[in-house]
């Protein structure tokens, strides 16, 4: 068959190949493309954060998390599988996701922060975007894809050049097929070098606004924020020095990096994700889009059920 996607960030990308490799032509159509997208601002490990409902998303997540690790042979792509720790200063419940993690375990006093009586231990892949995405590209490329740097303002502009389209627009599907539920979730990250600490260090519970930090081959990223609604992509420099004070207190003392980069990124939020087929006569759309802050993290299961969508009707 021939596919039209549209979007070039990581879910596009990924629907793309996994379709090229049934069989499909596939062409791709996107208003930006890397180091553009919202993708390219992603920290990104594999965790999944602000994406619903957990009963599908453990199936999406389990099986990105085993191609991720797969394709962490490929120095190319820019994947490392390392053990990080996730805080907590109250005893947790396990993580809804557990089963995804096969080495998942309970934090070691010398893995925790002073502090935090409480954490998680695993392994995770750390994804550096500025690496992954161009990785991605050259594969589809290299498959006999086609990306054309184009902006589409309806699925009848899409539908005239093929009758099925798939639908990784993120936020865009907001004004491409009027899904209101769509809102951004605004983040800010902070790029710094030389990287502090090894792996990773969460603390999704900090009352005072989230803290991360994903150490990568030559940098770290310091994060962040998660504001529902704000859709300014214009750095804030109280944010950043509020993100620089959460992440001191999980940093060893007198730790010394230098910021390098302060970037802002719009997470496309959504209740749930939405990742189904809509059929207008003989025309299809399989949405994949409202991913949360787990784009990655859900690409390449989500993209393996949009190619089983596709070719359940071929």
């Amino acid at each position: 068959m021939r596919i039209l996607v549209l979007g070039g960030g990581v879910s596009g990308l990924s629907c793309g190949l996994r379709l090229l490799e049934a069989g499909h032509t596939v062409e791709l159509w996107a208003r930006e493309l890397t180091p553009h997208t919202t993708s390219d601002v992603a920290a990104a490990v594999w965790y999944p954060y602000r994406a619903f409902p957990q009963e599908r998303v453990t199936g999406w997540a389990r099986r990105t998390f085993d191609v991720l690790s797969e394709l962490s042979v490929h120095p190319e792509a820019g994947i490392q599988v390392v053990r990080g720790v996730e805080l907590f200063t109250e005893p947790p419940p396990e993580p809804w996701w557990a089963s995804c993690v096969p080495s998942l375990r309970a934090a070691t006093g010398e893995e925790r922060v002073p502090g935090y009586a409480h954490g998680y231990s695993f392994e995770a892949p750390i994804i550096e975007m500025p690496r992954y995405l161009p990785f991605l590209q050259s594969r589809f490329r290299e498959r006999g894809g086609r990306i054309h740097q184009r902006e589409v303002r309806s699925l009848d502009e899409a539908w005239r050049e093929s009758p099925v389209v798939v639908n990784c627009t993120g936020l865009g599907a907001r004004t491409l097929v009027g899904d209101d539920s769509l809102f951004p979730i605004r983040g800010e990250v902070l790029r710094v070098a030389p990287p502090p600490v090894p792996g990773f260090i969460f603390d999704e519970s900090e009352e005072r606004g989230i803290a991360y930090i994903i150490s990568r081959a030559n940098d770290c990223i310091l994060g962040g924020t998660a504001e529902d609604g704000n859709a300014s992509l214009v750095p804030d420099a109280a944010n950043a020095e509020a993100i620089l004070v959460r992440c001191r207190r999980l940093l060893p003392t007198g730790a010394r990096f230098q910021v390098l980069e302060h970037k802002v990124g719009l997470r496309p939020g959504r209740p749930t994700v939405r990742l189904e087929e809509e059929r207008v006569g003989v025309r299809r759309v399989i949405h994949n889009y409202g991913h949360g802050g787990a784009g990655v993290t859900l690409s390449w299961g989500c993209a393996e059920e949009v190619a089983a969508l596709v070719g359940a009707a071929s």
